[in-house]
């Protein structure tokens, strides 16, 4: 059980480094402005559609307000996720350098248009996986929860995977080690869903996310054969 889930815990023992303090910075900064920005339309345009006055202004820009701050939580997690994933490279090459120093540079991975593509569509898989997993635990109180925080491990597992595993591979390649260590992946996917839904632990979410993935990958990459053609993709390279 600990060696399933010693990726996290190897990611946890690196925050210290400067390259994830100064990624989780910019990721905390771009969601809040993104999220400042929110407020202030939502202000904006209940004081334009509505041209109440008095007790009713006030409680119009309140529910305005409170609306406002329920899609900021669901989106802060998905923008700072966004972020971290435009700066998914830094990550990784941080986590190789300190524990897999013998690896060459990324060669034939996705091209960056296709990553790019991909860390939007991250970001919106983590929104979308969010508000189900809220839905479904508003409807369905506990089991509800566990099958929302079910669906959301696999969705930020998967996703974080595939985007680490798409810079040394092409995407069917990642596809094929995703197979090969698919129950460690779903294991990190599972303590992120958790800390995604504990305000300020979920700050660290994304790179935390990121830097086990790396650990996954190599892992998985390791017990393939060895003269598998998705082993060889920037690993053998090492030999």
């Amino acid at each position: 059980m600990t060696a399933l889930f010693r990726p996290a815990f190897l990611a946890i023992a690196q925050l210290d480094d400067r390259v994830f303090l100064g990624v989780m910075l910019r990721g905390v900064a771009a969601a809040f402005a993104g999220l400042l920005a929110l407020h202030v339309f939502a202000a904006w345009a209940v004081g334009s559609l509505l041209s109440v006055q008095g007790p009713l202004a006030w409680l119009a820009h309140a529910i305005g307000s409170l609306a406002a701050t329920a899609i900021a939580l669901w989106l802060f997690l998905p923008l700072a996720a966004l972020v971290a994933s435009l700066f998914l490279d830094r990550i990784a090459a941080a986590v190789e350098h300190r524990h897999y120093p013998h690896l060459p540079p990324p060669v034939g991975g996705a091209s960056i248009a296709a990553q790019i593509w991909y860390a939007i569509a991250l970001g919106l898989r983590i929104l979308g996986l969010n508000i189900v997993a809220l839905i479904l635990a508003t409807i369905f109180p506990g089991p509800g929860w566990l099958a929302g925080w079910a669906i959301a491990a696999y969705g930020i597992g998967r996703g974080l995977f595939m985007a680490v595993a798409m810079r040394r591979m092409t995407r069917r390649a990642a596809e094929s080690v995703y197979k090969q260590g698919r129950w460690s992946v779903l294991a990190q996917g599972a303590l992120l869903a958790l800390t995604s839904a504990i305000p300020l632990a979920n700050l660290l979410t994304p790179v935390l996310g990121v830097a086990a993935m790396v650990h996954v990958l190599d892992r998985a990459v390791s017990a393939m054969p060895r003269h598998s053609d998705d082993r060889a993709i920037g690993y053998d390279k090492a030999a």
